[in-house]
């Protein structure tokens, strides 16, 4: 099974943009259907660090924890092997 590693806002960013256009969505809508804005829409998937995702972020890397989604079912956080 193929799995892919979110470390950084990027990695989620183009994530979320690749299935939102598999799945024909636009931006405007997605804003819509996940009740924010499209701005947010477009810096999530820019990679920018907004505040509620870049402290999730931190908490995870001072877990040392990894995030991995296999497919949009499963998701999983896995310790990482190196020393924070």
């Amino acid at each position: 099974m193929n799995s892919q590693d979110l470390t950084t806002m990027k990695d989620i960013g183009k994530l979320i943009r690749d299935i939102r256009k598999q799945q024909g969505v636009t931006q405007e809508e997605l804003a819509g259907i996940s009740e924010t804005g499209r701005r947010f829409i477009s810096d999530v998937e820019n990679g920018k660090n907004t505040t509620q995702t870049g402290k999730l972020l931190l908490v995870l890397k001072a877990l040392g924890l990894n995030l991995y989604i296999f497919n949009k079912w499963e998701i999983k956080f896995t310790k990482n092997n190196q020393n924070n």
